[in-house]
């Protein structure tokens, strides 16, 4: 196998922006980061871009700043998309095995991906990506695998993850004013799950919620595969202005008090001295002229609710799913707005489901910064990007390789040629 290249991630998020930079080790077994770096986001707004110019100007100073920490250029990462405009449908292909008396190949495989490619979509709407959650050989279901198996007919049932055009090549424009080409653009919550998802969780049935700054967002897996997909335009900003209405402070400080009410019980042991239920906001640095809240308000009578509603939507997209009673893995919680006070206990409050925070695996070498839940969705990208690197060949991707994931465009032109074969 030929050496496996560097890959580069740039998490696009709503209150930040992070680039990391790696390396494979000389074995190819561990992924090593050799640069790191996240700055406020500019330009954006619920996981949509609303200013170019301001958004090019973050990931510069985001991408130079991972470069010099790792003497390493960035010429090509993959690259995060999020927002509203994110919708998925379940799709059905099937084809006709071309030749009987021969095992099904790659080929074969690729076809009946694109077949399920070929769906209906508003012109303003383009696929992300495909995810095939089974195969069905000759009306044997629930084949991961059907290369080299005998058949004369190949089915599959896929889930696609769509975004609106101009949303996506604002997204790819930011990236390649740069000079950067994007390999491949992926869903948050895909990335996220790559991260924190482990096989097991897959297969029982999780939700997995990724709490942003500006958005939340949501895949539901079953058997293994990636089953449902959503975005709510909801994230844990709405947790700082609400805060900052409340106490009458600026949203900076609002965001001040947010961290510091979130950190776990010893750490504000350590700054306070003793526990109290009143904080001192004056060792916070606030603008304000704010001395003293109590705690239990903010705690209770701000927090709460809002992550009450958070998770009563995510309540309602799972139910919407269909796979309500199907999750008994429960709900893994990761991004920045997991970390808030009582997040865990608000979701099985809410949901009535078992609840925990994931954190990102996978990566080693400079990883203190990015051992955090706000970091998992850059994590994400860069395993995202290193699975898909091991299963290029030579000839191009094996089945594996296309059974996770088919990147937009790509391959749409080769549909029509395929049209007349997808019949029996």
């Amino acid at each position: 196998m030929a050496k496996i290249q560097s890959i580069n991630a740039i998490d696009i998020g709503s209150s930040k922006i992070t680039c990391l930079i790696t390396n494979p080790s000389q074995d190819g077994v561990k992924i090593n980061v050799v640069g790191v770096a996240t700055v406020p986001s500019r330009g954006v707004r619920k996981g949509q871009i609303v200013n170019i110019e301001e958004c090019v100007g973050a990931i510069t100073d985001c991408v130079e700043s991972a470069e010099r920490m790792s003497g390493l250029g960035v010429d090509s990462a993959f690259v995060s998309i999020s927002g509203e405009h994110i919708g998925s449908q379940n799709s059905h292909g099937l084809v006709a095995i071309r030749e009987t008396d021969e095992e099904i190949s790659a080929d074969d495989v690729f076809r009946v991906i694109e077949a399920a490619r070929a769906v209906s979509l508003p012109s303003s709407r383009e696929i992300i990506h495909v995810l095939p959650s089974e195969f069905v050989v000759d009306s044997q279901r629930g084949i991961k695998d059907p290369t080299g198996m005998s058949g004369v007919r190949l089915e599959t049932e896929a889930h696609l993850i769509t975004g609106l055009s101009p949303a996506i090549k604002n997204v790819t424009r930011c990236v390649s004013e740069l000079g950067v080409s994007v390999v491949g653009l992926v869903f948050t919550g895909l990335a996220s799950a790559e991260a924190v998802l482990t096989e097991t969780d897959k297969e029982l049935g999780v939700a997995l919620v990724d709490i942003g700054g500006g958005t939340t967002s949501i895949c539901i897996y079953l058997e293994g595969s990636c089953v449902y997909s959503a975005v709510i335009p909801v994230g844990a900003k709405k947790i700082s202005d609400d805060i900052a209405i409340g106490l009458q402070v600026s949203v900076d400080s609002a965001e001040k008090i947010k961290h510091y009410v979130s950190k776990p019980k010893v750490a504000r042991d350590e700054d306070d001295q003793k526990t109290v239920d009143d904080i001192d906001l004056t060792k916070l640095g606030l603008s304000e002229d704010v001395k003293k809240v109590s705690r239990k308000t903010i705690v209770e009578g701000i927090i709460r609710p809002r992550l009450n509603e958070i998770f009563a939507m995510v309540g309602q997209v799972i139910k919407q799913s269909g796979y309500e009673d199907q999750t008994p893995a429960g709900v893994v919680l990761t991004g920045g707005g997991s970390l808030t006070v009582n997040c865990t206990e608000a979701c099985r409050r809410v949901l009535q489901l078992p609840a925990k925070i994931g954190l990102p695996t996978g990566l080693s070498g400079m990883i203190e910064e990015i051992s955090t839940p706000s970091a998992t969705a850059a994590v994400g990208l860069i395993i995202y990007g290193y699975r898909r690197k091991d299963e290029m060949t030579p000839s191009g991707f094996n089945l594996s390789g296309m059974i996770k994931g088919i990147p937009g465009k790509q391959l749409a032109g080769r549909v029509v040629e395929f049209i007349k074969s997808f019949l029996p």
